[in-house]
């Protein structure tokens, strides 16, 4: 997907553009990291946040690629130099985004992409960086939404019906969102985030230097 043209920072023609932070959430197992990752493939513009977590890796992750994976000690000595731009406790295990990263590629004018629940995308808001977009996942259904979660044979029994009675608290929190997907297909679902990324990328707001490119393309004085 290309975002109209031009490398990350360029909308084309010379005309840049600020760094964008996308915001995915949804309950567990609705398919969010999934969504996540098939952007992010296909996307050079786009960038993953990289989430620190004091849980030990799952069957298959790379510590760098999927989490940052820390001590407790380690995750608190960040929180004390307020290295976090938000963060959160979920089943006992313990998660954060990293700032300096983050700061970093929007300031570059790369987009960034974060696989945070609902108090991650407030926390974020509140955070000090660019407004974020946020889009909002929803299973089709709820006896989906179980079959999903017991067919990653990750989590134990308990942790799986944990899950499913914190979703229905999670999904309460739409109206905070800008976007609403229903993962019924996940390349379609993928599209129509897709489209949302691309359209934002040409909102007045996140471009810069607009009068003085106006003013060149013009004639005028910028």
């Amino acid at each position: 997907m290309s975002d109209g043209g031009g490398d990350a920072p360029f909308i084309g023609h010379g005309l840049r553009r600020s760094g964008i932070p996308f915001v995915l959430s949804s309950p567990s197992g609705a398919g969010k990291t999934t969504i996540a990752r098939a952007l992010i493939n296909h996307d050079s513009n786009l960038i993953m946040s990289v989430s620190a977590t004091t849980r030990p890796p799952r069957p298959g992750e790379e510590p760098g690629r999927d989490y940052h994976f820390m001590s407790a000690d380690e995750f608190d000595r960040v929180v004390a130099e307020d290295g976090f731009l938000e963060r959160a406790e979920v089943f006992g295990n313990r998660y954060g985004t990293p700032r300096a990263p983050v700061e970093a590629a929007l300031a570059d004018g790369r987009d960034v992409l974060f696989d945070v629940d609902w108090q991650g995308a407030r926390q974020l808001r509140q955070s000090g960086i660019t407004t974020p977009v946020t889009v909002f996942i929803l299973p089709p259904t709820r006896v989906e939404l179980e079959r999903r979660l017991r067919a990653r044979a990750q989590d134990p029994v308990a942790v799986v019906e944990a899950r499913m009675a914190k979703a229905a608290a999670e999904m309460s929190h739409y109206r905070e969102y800008d976007y609403i997907v229903v993962n019924r297909n996940l390349e379609a679902s993928v599209a129509v985030i897709q489209s949302i990324i691309t359209a934002e990328r040409h909102r007045l707001h996140h471009l810069a230097d607009l009068a003085g490119f106006i003013g060149r393309v013009s004639g005028a004085a910028g």
